[in-house]
């Protein structure tokens, strides 16, 4: 054979070699060099570290996350929308697979849910409900009904009362879901008794402090009521500390939401007569799970995934203790 048949011999074995290791290249590359698929990337945009019950949902993301082995970046708003639209923004250019948020102001949330949508990446909202027609934009939405929430709470308050006495409300923030649906809740339930009234309302603002002023001031003006239901176990806190402060704790029944582990020590105590479960455990690895469908492209039956609220009282109390302690490990 002479040198140039074995030149040419020479370069195609070389170009079938390449071929052939291009294929394999390529095969790898999609199912990974070891066969596991590629890790699905979760960007997790939270509205505020910092917030208690907020941290045990995102505790709870982080430890299913690990367990289906799916990678989560989280980051903090600091409570500013426009901060976590950058963030997102941040998510989008990365290339995460699914966008994973809970808004510091569910109204003002439209902006993100149009960049994930010109991205072309689904969206799951999770804690904190925007509007219906919102949801209808996203993927899904991860969490607890806030009607269900002060329907439970007041069937409680009225059963503990026998169905009459004068009743003062705290409201959360107003404008907020939780707030107007808990309150809706309550006054639900009250309309159905009719020797039961609302005496005295007002906003504390999800705040201990605010609340046990409020309530300072309403004791104060003389008002006489049986119970005070507040939006969320923080100013159920403060009103008891009001009432306990003025020696009326005993007169009073006070009941809240959320039922947060400073708030069942008091159930315990018997000084809250009542709380709503509100779990942020199962609210985390349900967004988890959800997102995971979101990036695998399956497709939901509902776009509401419900966690539901669980009434506890002294009767009941040990178990929830228990599941906050669960929490921690």
């Amino acid at each position: 054979m002479g040198i140039k048949n074995k030149l040419m011999l020479l370069v195609s074995l070389i170009v079938v070699f390449a071929s052939f290791m291009t294929a394999c290249s390529s095969s790898n590359s999609a199912s990974g060099s070891d066969g596991d698929k590629k890790k699905i990337v979760i960007g997790a945009a939270m509205p505020l570290f910092d917030d208690k019950f907020m941290s045990y949902l995102q505790d709870s993301m982080k430890k299913v996350a690990k367990e289906k082995d799916v990678e989560l970046k989280m980051v903090d708003a600091k409570n500013d929308s426009s901060k976590q639209l950058a963030q997102v923004e941040t998510f989008i250019t990365q290339g995460v697979d699914v966008l994973l948020v809970a808004a510091p102001d569910p109204s003002a949330i439209q902006p993100v849910v149009d960049a994930a949508k010109d991205a072309n990446i689904p969206l799951v909202l999770v804690n904190r409900m925007p509007s219906e027609k919102l949801v209808k934009q996203v993927y899904a939405y991860v969490g607890s009904e806030s009607i269900q929430a002060g329907t439970m709470q007041m069937e409680k308050a009225a059963e503990m009362l026998g169905g009459k006495g004068n009743v003062a409300i705290i409201h959360g923030q107003l404008g907020d879901e939780a707030e107007i649906y808990r309150t809706k809740g309550n006054k639900n339930v009250i309309s159905k008794n009719p020797e039961m009234k609302v005496v005295r309302e007002g906003t504390a603002n999800w705040q201990r402090a605010e609340a046990m002023k409020l309530t300072e001031n309403w004791i104060q003006s003389g008002q006489k009521f049986d119970a005070i239901v507040a939006n969320n176990d923080e100013m159920a806190l403060g009103a008891m500390m009001a009432l306990e402060a003025a020696g009326k704790l005993n007169d009073v029944l006070v009941a809240g939401i959320d039922g947060t582990p400073d708030a069942l020590g008091y159930i315990k105590s018997g000084k809250l007569k009542a709380s709503a479960f509100q779990n942020p455990m199962e609210q985390g690895s349900k967004a988890i799970e959800t997102a995971i469908k979101a990036a695998n492209g399956e497709k939901l039956g509902n776009k509401y995934v419900w966690v539901p609220f669980e009434v506890i009282t002294k009767d009941n109390v040990d178990t929830y203790i228990a599941k906050w302690e669960g929490a921690g490990n």
